[in-house]
């Protein structure tokens, strides 16, 4: 099935200015693997479950045409508002049903979405439009391994996120959890004998009081918790607020924090 929970104008907005782009080391991991099985030219990269196109405008300066894919209308409205890409095209639809003739994708990737796609189907998909040594490349990290460092209060930050993980848990679906699992069960999956996993990639980078608590309110389980209870969630978001800022000793929202993502990588190429 292809799970809808990413489509409304608000959650789109908020999706755009908070979800972060993945890091240069992932994408350099990506274009390597993709030039030792295929080479070049790159033609064709195909962003799955693109949302608000951070990753598609990673790629865009590597491929002669870009296309993002999503479900979702306003998200793909995010992403076509941003200027300067005009190898990028986006469209709706889903995984599983590709708008791409039989080996015509040099590059199928997807960042933080692909626990959302049914395995059968998107892998019968690709092994059709993939080009022969074409790619999959499936990128994302687990919130379980993020850790924020800050003085000497960075396990405080990291248990207020705990507390808000365990607030938000019944509202997690169960594709969330194959995230977490680094996509193990859609690795299996993958007919492909060329297939590998790079794993422990760690990026660090700062982040803001307030771009974490909007990455926090861009989680599905939030805006799951959100559609139940307007008034407790948002109450949680600015008693999280709250609690970093005081911990941290500080009264600007955009004062900044480092925070350590463990990245991961699932790799694969068709056969020639």
């Amino acid at each position: 099935m292809t799970y809808r929970l990413f489509e409304g104008k608000d959650h789109a907005s908020v999706y755009q200015r908070y979800r972060f782009t993945p890091p240069d080391e992932l994408k350099n991991i990506i274009l390597q693997y993709l030039d030792k099985k295929k080479g070049k030219p790159h033609v064709l990269a195909v962003d799955l479950g693109c949302g608000t196109g951070q990753n598609s405008r990673l790629l865009a300066p590597h491929f002669q045409v870009v296309v993002g894919i999503d479900i979702s209308e306003f998200q793909l409205e995010e992403a076509r508002a941003v200027p300067g890409y005009p190898n990028i095209t986006y469209r709706k639809g889903t995984a599983e049903e590709l708008p791409f003739p039989d080996g015509s994708v040099d590059l199928l990737t997807a960042a933080s979405a692909a626990h959302w796609f049914d395995p059968p189907r998107f892998l019968a998909e690709a092994n059709r439009v993939l080009k022969p040594q074409g790619c999959v490349a499936l990128l994302g990290f687990s919130d379980s391994y993020t850790r924020l460092y800050f003085k000497d209060c960075g396990e405080r930050l990291n248990q207020i996120c705990e507390e808000v993980r365990q607030v938000l848990l019944p509202f997690t679906s169960n594709q969330v959890a194959v995230a977490d699992g680094k996509l193990q069960h859609l690795y299996s999956a993958i007919p492909f004998p060329d297939k590998e996993r790079v794993e422990c990639i760690q990026v660090n980078s700062s982040i803001s009081v307030r771009n974490l608590v909007g990455f926090i309110e861009s989680f599905s389980m939030f805006q799951a918790y959100k559609k139940k209870d307007p008034q407790t969630a948002e109450e949680l978001l600015l008693n999280t607020q709250k609690r970093f800022l005081e911990e941290m000793g500080v009264k600007s929202l955009d004062t900044e924090m480092e925070q350590e993502l463990e990245y991961f990588c699932v790799l694969a190429s068709k056969p020639q």
